[in-house]
């Protein structure tokens, strides 16, 4: 299963513009995407309300998992960007 580990580096944390983007990526992957916070917490990515409750912070460390697919790095790679633009 590929996985991608980030720290939050976006100035205002993860809040509505980034998450509205994080769900467009997610959705347009076609396959499952989950994101784990440092507490074991885990969501669908593909759910802007579920994301926006877990309040992610700068400095935050999350995982980005999905199924194996041809496009599972570069979606993972988008997603890592938009939590880190500073990558």
């Amino acid at each position: 299963m590929p996985v991608r580990r980030v720290v939050v580096s976006a100035h205002n944390g993860v809040h509505a513009r980034p998450v509205a983007e994080l769900v467009r990526l997610a959705q347009s992957h076609g396959s499952p995407i989950t994101l784990r916070t440092a507490d074991g917490t885990s969501v669908d990515l593909s759910s802007v309300l579920a994301v926006m409750d877990l309040a992610i912070a700068p400095g935050d460390a999350v995982v980005i998992e999905t199924r194996e697919s041809d496009a599972a790095d570069r979606v993972l790679a988008q997603l890592a960007e938009v939590l880190d633009p500073r990558g």
